[in-house]
C-alpha cells in the first residue's frame, strides 16, 4: 500500500460531524436491510461527548473517512468486576460502506495495541450484539476472545442505544496471553 493509500487514524473534529451521522445512519440502514439488530436512536450526545473528549477518531483512506471508532479506559457499568483500570474498551465502530469488506478494522486493532502497550494497559475489549454471531466471528477473526453475554442495565450513565440490551463481551490480551 502506498503512502496515499495508507490508512491514519486521528482524532474527529467538529467539522466530522455531520459526516458521522450519515454514516451512523447508512449503518443503520444496512443492519435493519439484512435483519442484523442495529443502533435503535443512536445516542448523538454520546458521540459527540466523545468527540470532545478526544475519544472518537476516525480511519482515513484516500482523503475519505473509511470507520469512526471511540475509545476508553473505564467501563465499569458493561465490564462490571472485570473493571481494573488495565484495559482499553472500543465503542461505536461504524465502517462507511464504500469501504465494507475491506477488513478496515485490522488497522483500528493495530492501533489500539500499539496504544495499549504505550499505556502499558494489558487488555483490548469491546462489545457488539449477542445475537449476532457473524459480527462476533468477524471480531474473533482479529484475535479477540469471546468472554461473556450480558445484559445491560437501564442506567443513565450509558448511552440511550447501549441500554438493556445483550452484548458479548470481547477482549484481547495485548501480549497474546488469552
Amino acid at each position: 500500500m502506498n503512502e496515499i493509500n495508507k490508512p491514519r487514524i486521528i482524532n474527529t473534529t467538529i467539522e466530522d460531524l455531520p459526516r458521522i451521522h450519515q454514516l451512523f445512519e447508512a449503518s443503520i440502514i444496512y443492519q435493519e436491510k439484512n435483519h442484523y439488530p442495529s443502533w435503535r436512536n443512536y445516542d448523538r450526545e454520546a458521540v459527540l461527548s466523545d468527540l470532545k473528549l478526544n475519544n472518537q477518531y476516525k480511519v482515513i483512506i484516500e482523503n475519505s473517512v473509511a470507520m469512526v471508532f471511540s475509545i476508553r479506559t473505564e467501563d465499569r457499568i458493561i465490564w462490571r468486576e472485570r473493571e481494573n483500570g488495565d484495559a482499553l474498551y472500543l465503542h461505536r465502530i461504524v465502517v462507511n460502506p464504500q469501504f465494507k469488506g475491506q477488513r478496515i478494522f485490522g488497522h483500528v486493532v493495530e492501533w489500539s495495541i500499539a496504544y495499549c502497550r504505550r499505556r502499558e494497559l494489558r487488555f483490548l475489549r469491546m462489545d457488539t450484539w449477542a445475537n449476532n454471531p457473524n459480527l462476533i466471528k468477524y471480531y474473533t477473526g482479529f484475535g479477540f476472545r469471546f468472554v461473556e453475554n450480558v445484559t445491560t442495565p437501564n442506567s443513565e450513565q450509558l448511552p440511550v442505544h447501549n441500554r438493556g440490551i445483550t452484548l458479548a463481551l470481547l477482549e484481547m490480551d495485548v501480549d497474546g496471553n488469552n
